[in-house]
Parts: structure tokens; sequence; C-alpha cells
């Protein structure tokens, strides 16, 4: 039998599926918005896992993956562990669709956070005291940023055998090397032993059903690989990337992609043309290595030196 957990001072029993408030948060028009958290807790032991998403406001693949894994039933009746779930952690910059705070701060970099900071670090500050004990790992589901598509991939640190461990569970097409970033949940969460995987996929404000539903079906995986759930998700072949790089455009102008994300690319591939407007030239765009596309430019319209098209390499 699990034991009772509490989270800011509102218990759930074992057996108990119960939505509680992390906290409230006052806007400068004295409204008071509050962050939601969904908790899943069976009555047997099993690891309690975090699922999160919408701590940048205009990132929406990860608040509908989360809105779909916590209607299912297999959830609902989790065979055990606990299932912690958070769809909208920055309700403020949900609220505006925006990726930054009112006062223009990125909430993933105020972390570990103050009690009495900015609303940012006071959020980020609530996180770490009354989430992070009732975890043992979680998944941060994130998008690219405006025109950036992210092909579905899980980030983790290569170098600790648990996130690899988590990320072959998870099974996404993708696995990246990705280092911690100062004043990120994922940082500061390793610092407590709690890994955090970071999943990325498709772009901000946008819906992209590939991302959403690879973000789904990794979170059953993952469950049904602990024995939370009885539902089986074929793995997927990942690949792991351990470098990367952007490829970048050497003059302006109209750009005519010739990839698709998440194909595999050799050394000399055509990527895309980048046209002229006014018809006076084109500049053609290869690969410099052999890799995979991880992450594609949508804008059409570019300057010289904007990055276009995201290579992934799984060789050293």
């Amino acid at each position: 039998m699990q034991s009772t957990i509490s989270i800011n001072g509102q218990k759930i029993e074992p057996g108990e599926n119960k939505t509680v408030i992390l906290n409230s948060y006052e806007l400068h028009t004295k409204t008071k918005l509050e962050i939601p958290v969904h908790v899943i807790h069976s009555k047997q032991k099993g690891p309690s896992i975090l699922f999160s998403a919408g701590m940048h406001g205009e990132e929406i693949n990860g608040v509908e993956i989360l809105r779909k894994i916590i209607s299912r039933n297999e959830i609902e009746n989790l065979k055990c562990g606990t299932i912690i779930a958070i769809p909208v952690i920055n309700v403020i910059s949900f609220l505006y669709a925006s990726r930054d705070l009112p006062d223009g701060r990125d909430l993933n970099r105020c972390f570990p956070g103050t009690k009495k900071g900015s609303i940012g670090s006071r959020i980020a500050y609530d996180l770490m005291k009354h989430i992070l004990p009732v975890i043992d790992f979680g998944v941060d589901f994130h998008t690219g940023g405006a025109k950036i598509n992210n092909f579905p991939q899980l980030r983790c640190v290569f170098n600790f055998p648990a996130n690899i461990a988590l990320a072959e569970r998870f099974s996404a097409p993708l696995i990246i090397d990705s280092v911690y970033r100062d004043g990120t949940f994922r940082k500061e969460a390793s610092k407590k032993n709690k890994p955090i995987l970071v999943y990325e996929g498709g772009e901000s404000m946008r819906f992209d059903y590939v991302a959403i539903n690879e973000g789904v079906n990794g979170c059953l995986r993952l469950m049904n690989s602990y024995g939370m759930i009885d539902f089986d998700v074929p793995q997927n072949p990942s690949v792991k990337i351990k470098k990367n790089t952007w490829i970048r455009a050497n003059s302006s102008g109209l750009f005519h992609m010739s990839v698709s994300n998440g194909a595999p690319i050799a050394e000399g591939d055509l990527l895309g043309i980048i046209f002229d407007p006014f018809g006076h030239g084109e500049e053609k765009i290869v690969s410099p290595v052999n890799g995979y596309i991880v992450g594609i430019n949508n804008q059409p319209v570019v300057n010289q030196g904007d990055a276009l098209i995201h290579i992934g390499m799984n060789e050293e």
C-alpha cells in the first residue's frame, strides 16, 4: 500500500484521483490565477512520474498531449504508482499565448526560484518545494519556437545512465544528448537526483499531430514499462544523436526546403535552395555531414545568418 502524499498542504490518499492547486498568483488587476495539478495516486506501490507542459505559454502541443493522457481510462485506473500531471505550468503566459512572463522573463530560466521573488521565481519555487519531493522522475513537454518545427525528440544528458534508461523506455524517434542549462527545471531537478527528460515536438501555436501522437505513445510506453498500465505500444527504433549543428543562410531571399523533418541525410545532399526574390540568382544549401533532420525553420523569407535546418549526428 502506498502512503498518503501531500502537495502544498493538500492530501491525496492511496486510491484517490484528485485535482489540487499548486498555488495561486495575483496579477496587476488583482486577478488570481491558479495552477491545477492532476494527481492519480494508486493503492499499490510504484514509481511517481511527473508529466508537465506549458512552461512556455505558446507551446501548446504538450498541453494537448497531457489532455489526452489524463482523460484515458487506463490512467484513471492506474495499477500501481502515481501520476502527477500539470498540463499548464505557466498559466499566466498561456493566458496571453506568450513564451515569456509579463515581466519579460523566461520561466524556464527562473529555477530554483524564491518564495518572495518575481512571479516566475515564485512558480519555480513552488515546483521545487511542492512537486519535486513527491516524484521520482518526469517528462517536461515543449515545442520549437515561432516557425521552428522540432521533429519528435527527447533531450537528456547521455553521461547519466538513468536518463538514457528512461529515454529508452519512452522511445521517442530521436534521443538527443543535451547538456543542462542554468536556471532550468531540468538542471535544478538533477541536483535533487530527480531526472527530468525534455520532450520537444512541433512548433509554437500550431498543433502538430505527429508530435502529439508520439508524445502520448511515449507516455504510455513509459507507464507500461513499469506495470502502471496494461497498454502495449510498440517501441520506436530510436536514433541517438550525440552532436548537432544548425545550417545557416549565407544569403537572403526565399527559402525552399528540399528535405523532410526527421529524414536521414548524407553529406552532399541538397537541403534546400535560397532564391533571390528579384530573380537574380540562387544559393543551393547542401549538407556538410551525415545525419538526421531534427528541426526545420518554416519561415520562407530568410536573412543572411538565419538558422535554416537543424542536423543531428549519431557519430562522434
